[in-house]
């Protein structure tokens, strides 16, 4: 267990990372700033907000940090859709991306669940 939690802070961290890269190569034009900061926000604040449930002193303080890291990475998920959808970035150049987000909001639901049920 607790490499798996050593592995999933690794992983958020390394997506934050990722976002960050995805933020900075951005077309400086108004609506791509604009939703890429939205993105860079939500994006970034998984790991930390993950960093924060490791610490959870109790379950439900655990199942509610979880449940931001939730809560951000299905936003982060919406603003990369945004951006395919209105034609800034191609589906192809995010596809990793967006891969990368499905599986993490699948992690997290998955850790809510057996959090609850445990």
């Amino acid at each position: 267990m607790q490499n798996e939690k050593q592995d999933l802070k690794i992983r958020t961290k390394d997506f934050a990372l990722r976002i960050i890269n995805f933020y900075v190569s951005l077309p400086k034009t108004t609506v791509a700033q604009i939703l890429g900061r939205q993105v860079l926000r939500s994006g970034t604040s998984v790991g930390a907000n993950y960093r924060e449930a490791s610490r959870a002193r109790s379950k439900t303080e655990f199942i509610a940090k979880a449940g931001d890291c939730l809560k951000e990475i299905d936003e982060t998920g919406y603003w990369l859709e945004l951006f395919v959808e209105a034609g800034l970035i191609s589906q192809q150049k995010l596809s990793a991306l967006i891969d990368e987000t499905d599986q993490l909001t699948a992690i997290f639901v998955s850790i809510i669940n057996k959090a609850k049920s445990s």
